[in-house]
């Protein structure tokens, strides 16, 4: 078996998955383009181990703690986009941006009063992301 056909398929689903994970803005596309680059992975994992005919089949030893690494990324990835799109209505992965903390200094260790109502109101949710509106307007 010629070496060449196994690793030009392999950069061809290395290509379409690095395509996918450049361009799409759905995180469920997004993590199936990760998929398809694993995949390029241990094909060219396992030709090249039947190429240079190991004996301890290292190559595909190492396929398997791949798939097993990609089966934990899976899961813990859908669960992650389940719950922004619970969240916020959308798993599109341009808006995850708003997830990060915001330098409002609104935490305990700031030295403010908790219970002062001057700057959070009555119900004291200054810190708190606001919900996103336009969302729900969307749906």
């Amino acid at each position: 078996m010629h070496l060449a056909y196994p690793a030009v398929l392999a950069v061809l689903l290395f290509c379409v998955g690095l395509y996918g994970v450049l361009a799409r803005r759905n995180a469920i596309l997004v993590l199936m383009s990760v998929e398809l680059m694993l995949n390029a992975v241990n094909l060219n994992l396992v030709a090249f181990d039947v190429w240079l005919r190991d004996k301890l089949h290292a190559g595909q030893a190492l396929t398997l703690f791949t798939i097993a690494v990609a089966a934990a990324e899976i899961g813990i990835g859908l669960a992650i986009v389940l719950l922004v799109y619970r969240n916020r209505g959308s798993s599109d992965v341009d808006r995850l941006r708003d997830l990060a903390e915001r330098p409002d200094s609104s935490g305990p260790d700031d030295g403010s009063d908790p219970n002062d109502d001057s700057t959070g109101g009555a119900d004291g949710a200054a810190g708190r992301p606001q919900p996103d509106h336009r969302a729900e307007a969307a749906a």
